[in-house]
């Protein structure tokens, strides 16, 4: 993943540079002092990530993002002032680091990115869930706490994941293709591009256009399968 280090003190960014020096998953292509040059970095090398510093002269580096036309690189923001944290989340930033930078909490934001990715964090593998684990769900001030085998359904928004389970649909901040790599695939299968199913709240199973399936859940839900991904399920559940 190409990084791009934006700070105008020329020290921090040696500081950051020596920090990721060990970080596989990033490459830093460049960097830049200001937000004229960032622009111009950003032309040039097309990085995937940026590291911002929010205090720069003239733009700042919250100011320098909301001019940005999606889709824009993923940020980690790097600065020595807490007070813009909510600002930054709200522009979407991956994570927000205080200055001086503390290694753990720069690895905790590179294995978040990795999950944003959909890949799992480095020298790691992300641990299956089965059926009767319970898992920790959060949406704004609504917390759960519920077994794995009771979500019949998650569905894809951007970066975001829609998972169904009783009367709740919360939307967490991680990628279906991340939730693919924790649930188990003898119970949960990938339906399409943007859905992906529980085999135990399967209630009923009928043709659909071009050769796919149409399979409908306990609850009402009906979920398409392309035909691709019928063949692939009549293999799998076929004696």
């Amino acid at each position: 993943m190409k990084a791009l280090l934006i700070d105008d003190e020329r020290l921090a960014r040696g500081e950051l540079r020596r920090l990721l020096a060990d970080q596989k998953q990033v490459e830093i292509v460049g960097e830049a002092g200001n937000a004229d040059e960032a622009r111009q970095q950003l032309k040039k090398l097309k990085p995937d990530l940026l590291f911002l510093d929010v205090q720069m002269p003239g733009e700042t580096g919250l100011d320098f993002l909301e001019t940005l036309e999606p889709p824009a690189p993923m940020v980690i923001f790097t600065t020595a002032y807490d007070e813009f944290a909510v600002k930054a989340f709200e522009l979407n930033a991956l994570d927000y680091l205080l200055k001086p930078v503390d290694p753990a909490r720069l690895q905790a934001a590179l294995d978040r990115l990795s999950v944003r990715v959909g890949q799992p964090a480095p020298e790691t593998r992300p641990e299956v869930l089965h059926p009767e684990d319970k898992v920790f769900v959060r949406e704004g001030d609504n917390c759960w706490f519920v077994e794995v085998k009771r979500i019949r359904l998650l569905e894809s928004e951007g970066n975001y994941t829609r998972v169904h389970f009783d009367d709740a649909q919360p939307q967490l901040f991680r990628s279906l293709n991340a939730m693919e790599a924790r649930l188990d695939p003898k119970y949960f299968f990938r339906a399409n591009r943007r859905q992906m199913i529980n085999l135990e709240w399967i209630e009923k199973i009928e043709p659909w256009f071009s050769g796919g399936l149409l399979v409908e859940l306990k609850g009402g839900a009906k979920v398409e399968l392309s035909r691709r991904q019928a063949q692939a399920f009549r293999e799998r559940m076929s004696l």
